[in-house]
């Protein structure tokens, strides 16, 4: 017997073992639409269908539900099977369509209309929605409903030969419009739809409905546990109705989960769509989009995200999590493994007046404290260097550590330098600071007794190289996205400073053929990850996420408290 568990699905998988219910199987899936990139929140569910799979030994198929052939399309297919392999997980030879069960699909509403079950509609759909009633009100049974089975068969093949138009006929079921489930009041099973299918082509022109498609593929896979989000839970009534009505005798278990909602993002794939086709974005994979192959480029790890849905746990209950716990987890992660490197974003020029001109000389810089394996690298050091516009102030505020008139900081690995004069243009402008440096600070052979209080990295001007950095941000404003005025949409909450771009930056030439997926720690400025679009004649890299951790830090005030 499996090991008890927190996870409440896992404690109903359990129970299930215990009365031997599946004959000890577990099989779960996921069903994807493919209409749309996958995000963050399928992330969750792809982690809990596929990782209880592998606690059980058990198999997780990977079906696309694709019933609605408007929105589909085979980008999308080929999209999630990518982001599904990258997350680490593999279906194995059990990738399935829902578009392979449309002719059995078929044979089971022909059977619910031969066992008076089902019937054709000729109500549009303002008739539909009066018949249906309220909350507060019972529905009346469409007038179409008391037509004979023969009459209902020859429409529903009529429906299947194309001979009404979009609209004009559906198949209903017959089970309830008193019901206080509105998903139980004689819901739609079959609609009419003229539009080519991305894998049938034009060979149906009538499609089943979600809530009747699902659980017969289910069953039809041997699915044992069926795990989906809480909007689902309302019609775990009609799932049960269309398995217990086609006769699957001890068919799968729809069991829910609250879906995930993150601070500063929309998880509606309509909303996402949205923002690609009206160019709020630059597609479905722009960093700033929540969707997997959009993090996949900002420079998200897979085990950052599967460590995020670990942390965020499986529960009955909505709630919002805060994306300060992605960041922490993405930092956790890269602050191990992530290569330590110098680049400057904002240079400002330092002549070191009392250096050699023509003196080239090879500094050690460790690799990553983190991994003292990864050992070090030697980095160029010369009369002439960059450093970052913020680390010098000429008028300093009191307790200002860093460059000014005056005072002295240590470079990173290299030596201590005091600034003596600064250059401006006939504007006052800042050119360049005149500086010299003590050679008896060398870094780690320093005998020179000498303290000062900042350390600040730097590049040698003439071996650094150009490279555009992106520095993105969340996507909206507003923590809750959603929350708009009336008359207002989602849009107006879009942060308009989610992206900067700096495009005189420098960088070590070391990383001029970079490329992702590897990823560097920026020192003392964050996380960088190489573009899609970066080349050894441009280099583009993309910040992951900054170095500060907030949420890190309000967890640890909590704990103490």
């Amino acid at each position: 017997m499996a090991e008890e568990s927190t996870n409440f699905v896992h404690a109903i998988i359990n129970h299930d073992l215990e009365t031997n219910k599946y004959q000890q199987k577990v099989h779960t899936r996921f069903p994807p639409e493919p209409n749309g990139y996958l995000h963050i929140g399928h992330a969750k569910a792809i982690c809990l269908n596929f990782s209880t799979a592998e606690k059980y030994h058990g198999l997780c198929n990977l079906r696309f539900d694709d019933t609605n052939p408007m929105k589909e399309e085979t980008e999308f297919v080929e999209s999630i099977q990518e982001d599904i392999h990258w997350l680490g997980f593999d279906w194995q030879d059990r990738m399935y369509y829902a578009s392979n069960y449309f002719e059995q699909l078929y044979q089971y509403a022909v059977k619910l209309i031969q066992d008076g079950k089902a019937h054709v509609c000729d109500l549009n759909p303002e008739e539909m929605k009066e018949y249906r009633g309220s909350l507060t009100e019972p529905g009346r049974n469409c007038p179409c409903r008391n037509r004979s089975v023969e009459e209902n068969l020859q429409l529903f093949q009529d429906m299947r030969n194309g001979k009404f138009q979009e609209g004009e006929k559906v198949l209903r079921a017959n089970i309830d419009m008193a019901s206080p489930n509105y998903n139980m009041r004689d819901p739609v099973l079959y609609r009419i739809q003229y539009s080519n299918h991305h894998r049938t082509g034009d060979s149906w022109c009538i499609y089943p409905m979600y809530d009747f498609a699902h659980p017969l593929s289910d069953a039809m896979e041997g699915i044992t546990h069926s795990i989906c989000t809480l909007e689902f839970e309302n019609h775990r009534p009609l799932y049960d109705w269309v398995l217990e009505n086609c006769g699957i005798i001890n068919g799968p278990q729809q069991i829910e989960f609250a879906r995930l909602n993150l601070t500063h993002t929309v998880m509606s794939k309509r909303k996402l769509r949205y923002l690609v086709e009206n160019k709020l974005v630059t597609g479905w994979d722009d960093p700033r989009m929540p969707t997997i192959s959009g993090l996949r480029r900002r420079g998200y790890t897979p085990g950052a995200i599967r460590d995020f849905c670990d942390r965020i746990g499986v529960s009955k209950a909505n709630s919002m999590v805060d994306i300060g716990l992605l960041e922490h987890c993405i930092r956790e992660d890269l602050n191990k493994n992530a290569s330590r490197v110098f680049a400057v974003l904002d240079p400002i020029k330092v002549v070191i007046t009392n250096y050699p001109e023509d003196q080239t000389e090879m500094l050690t810089v460790e690799n990553n404290p983190e991994k003292p394996e990864e050992g070090s690298r030697q980095v160029p050091f010369g009369r002439e260097i960059y450093i970052e516009r913020d680390d010098f102030m000429e008028n300093p505020p009191p307790k200002y550590y860093r460059l000014s008139p005056g005072k002295s900081v240590r470079l990173k690995s290299a030596y201590i330098i005091d600034c003596q004069e600064v250059i401006k243009d006939e504007n006052g402008n800042i050119l360049e600071l005149h500086c010299t440096y003590d050679k008896d600070t060398k870094s780690g052979q320093d005998k020179s007794g000498r303290k000062v209080k900042a350390t600040i990295h730097w590049l040698k001007a003439e071996e650094s190289i150009p490279a555009e950095i992106r520095i993105y941000d969340h996507l909206f404003a507003k923590e809750n996205p959603d929350d708009i005025a009336p008359g207002e949409d989602f849009t107006q909450n879009l942060n308009p400073n989610s992206l900067q771009v700096k495009q005189n930056a420098r960088i070590e030439a070391s990383l001029q053929n970079a490329k992702a997926p590897q990823n560097f720690q920026f020192l003392r400025i964050g996380y960088f990850v190489p573009d899609y679009d970066s080349s050894p004649e441009k280099p583009i890299f993309n910040r992951i996420v900054s170095l500060k951790d907030t949420w890190a830090k309000v967890q640890k005030k909590n704990e103490s408290v």
